[in-house]
């Protein structure tokens, strides 16, 4: 079942990684209106989600953004590693200057072909969210706080230590 959904207000917009450093599994969840869409993600969109929006929001003018509830991170629900509706491929990210909201749109990976094509017969699902400027600050700082709580990097190389150890490329 193909997943196409737009949240023009959505109750909340979080991220979260389940498992142990190293084997996490990241998740964004949206939801409103009744309804949860959980989407399985890598570490580095969600990075670059929060960076993107967190430079978005700092180009707008100052302008009257309540941050009441938005601060708070509600915990995703229904958080089952295995229970997701899609994996996220292209992401795009924007603002509406009329509704005063920041865009953010997920797409479902495709397969593709041989040549780079996404397979014809797969109808791609579409999450997205136009969010508060107060959820999208929100977002971010919750989505460093996760990103930054796996493993450390390498001060040599920059690649991820892992528990057992670490075998840096540049220390031979």
């Amino acid at each position: 079942m193909t997943t196409y959904r737009d949240f023009d207000t959505p109750d909340s917009f979080t991220t979260a990684a389940l498992g142990r450093p190293g084997q996490r599994i990241f998740l964004i969840q949206v939801r409103g209106e009744g309804e949860v869409i959980t989407l399985k993600c890598e570490k580095q969109q969600v990075a670059a989600i929060a960076h993107f929006v967190r430079d978005l929001l700092a180009d707008l003018p100052d302008g009257d953004v309540p941050l009441p509830d938005a601060l708070d991170i509600i915990p995703l629900a229904n958080t089952e590693a295995e229970s997701f509706d899609f994996v996220v491929g292209p992401i795009g990210v924007a603002y509406d200057r009329e509704l005063d909201r920041v865009v953010v749109q997920l797409d479902e990976m495709v397969p593709i072909d041989e040549n780079g094509e996404p397979d014809p017969d797969v109808v791609a699902g579409r999450v997205r969210g136009l969010i508060t400027r107060g959820q999208a600050l929100a977002f971010c700082d919750h989505a460093d706080e996760v990103v930054a709580a796996g493993r450390p990097n390498c001060r040599w190389c920059g690649f991820p230590i892992d528990p057992d150890g670490h075998p840096c490329p540049r220390m031979n």
